[in-house]
């Protein structure tokens, strides 16, 4: 999640939205805002299909980490992995740049999804087709290897929440529970069968599926880490199941099996699902507490909503964390 004053500047007027527009073919109007969180996101047209583009601000994205993505992309395409492909500018660019007042704005557009995005009421084979979908990715990222500057990794993940949570220095929980993950995660063997470069946010609204093949089409890699494979699996299922029955949960075990069927998955590995899922909420929960970091009260009415949303989810997840 972005900080929300960078979100209130980027949105402004839709000005770098428009501005990033101009370097693709576009339908003159057609520009709307879609959403906002670690990057904004409008959705336009030309010649009648519809596209997306992405942007970040200097500030919430770094240059590298952008190229280190579609390098992945790159990669996935020419492995016939089913993604929303980026496009090309009129500059031949998968990444333009435009400079504004308050600093540098970096944009990808992609094609849109083939497929739908589905909701809770899954049935078993879609589940099923789901985990085999991970799992092939993740079989691809076993033999993938950077052209250039690599994804961060697990590590910068815990150094970037040090950091935050240094800046906050009453969250003395939060402290505690970083410190005991540190330890947990310092502790497990890393092999090119178990550790690569993971999606990090497969979830539902991630996939799209296709009834006719009967397969799932990825977008929104740009949260890719290097990690535990598991990582991955734990923030698949716990999109939909929560705290419910966990990995007993029917819509769990059918997708167990359909990752089983392309890679082996020891009971070791899904033994770490509640540490993981300790992780990710942590994450999250630096997150939201930068985003809030030098946002005051004169802001704009959607401003404020999302402060008492996000200051009420804070205050859950508190009581979630070591003492």
């Amino acid at each position: 999640m972005m900080k929300l004053d960078n979100m209130v500047i980027g949105l402004t007027g839709d000005a770098a939205a428009a501005s990033l527009l101009e370097c693709w073919e576009h339908s003159e109007g057609s520009l709307k805002f879609c959403r906002a969180s670690s990057n904004f996101v409008y959705v336009f047209e030309n010649r009648g299909e519809r596209f997306y583009l992405r942007f970040s601000f200097e500030m919430e994205r770094q240059e590298e980490q952008i190229r280190a993505e579609l390098d992945f992309l790159a990669y996935l395409q020419n492995q016939h992995y089913p993604i929303a492909a980026p496009v090309l500018s009129l500059n031949g660019k998968v990444l333009e740049k435009v400079h504004a007042s308050e600093g540098m704005y970096y944009g990808v557009v992609f094609r849109s999804a083939a497929g739908v995005v589905l909701e809770d009421d899954l049935t078993a084979e879609q589940c099923w087709t789901w985990g085999r979908s991970l799992a092939s990715l993740h079989q691809l990222s076993q033999a993938y290897r950077p052209s250039s500057v690599p994804r961060v990794s697990w590590k910068d993940i815990l150094q970037e929440i040090d950091v935050i949570l240094k800046r906050h220095p009453k969250e003395r929980e939060a402290a505690a529970e970083l410190r005991q993950l540190n330890d947990w995660l310092m502790t497990l063997p890393i092999t090119e069968q178990n550790y690569g470069l993971i999606h990090y946010d497969f979830q539902l609204d991630n996939v799209f599926y296709e009834a006719d093949t009967r397969s799932f089409e990825i977008i929104d890699f740009d949260d890719a880490v290097y990690s535990w494979y598991v990582q991955d699996i734990v923030n698949a299922i716990d999109d939909v199941v929560g705290d419910e029955l966990g990995l007993e949960h029917p819509h769990a075990q059918a997708f167990l099996e359909g990752y089983g069927s392309i890679l082996p998955l020891g009971g070791d590995k899904l033994s770490q699902f509640t540490d993981f899922r300790r992780f990710m909420n942590l994450q999250k929960f630096s997150s939201l507490l930068r985003s809030l970091e030098g946002c005051g009260d004169d802001v704009p009415e959607w401003v404020q909503e999302i402060k008492v949303k996000f200051v009420r989810v804070m205050d859950r997840m508190r009581r979630g964390f070591a003492l």
